[in-house]
């Protein structure tokens, strides 16, 4: 019986602690005013999740840049070439 009851209160314990975490607000994404400011902050550039670079000849794509949605929806209006990736930088 004292086995069980440990078991509730651990399972009670565990699920208030992701209901925390879930209920926290999301932060507001920066907008940035060019690729040259974005680029101090995401390196590489910022895309959406699954996004791939468009590149021509033997060019190798750019994959390191940071996968956020909400960053990437933000500054859509630096991606040029409409690939999912803002201001791809090698």
């Amino acid at each position: 019986m004292k086995r069980r009851s440990s078991a509730l209160v651990l399972a009670a314990a565990l699920s208030i602690g992701t209901l925390g975490a879930v209920a926290a607000p999301a932060e507001a994404a920066t907008t940035y005013k060019n690729c040259t400011e974005l680029n101090k902050v995401y390196k590489h550039g910022v895309g959406l999740p699954g996004a791939r670079d468009k590149v021509r000849g033997k060019t190798k794509p750019v994959t390191n840049f940071t996968k956020n949605k909400a960053v990437y929806n933000a500054n859509k209006k630096s991606d040029r070439d409409k690939d999912g990736i803002a201001c791809e930088k090698r």
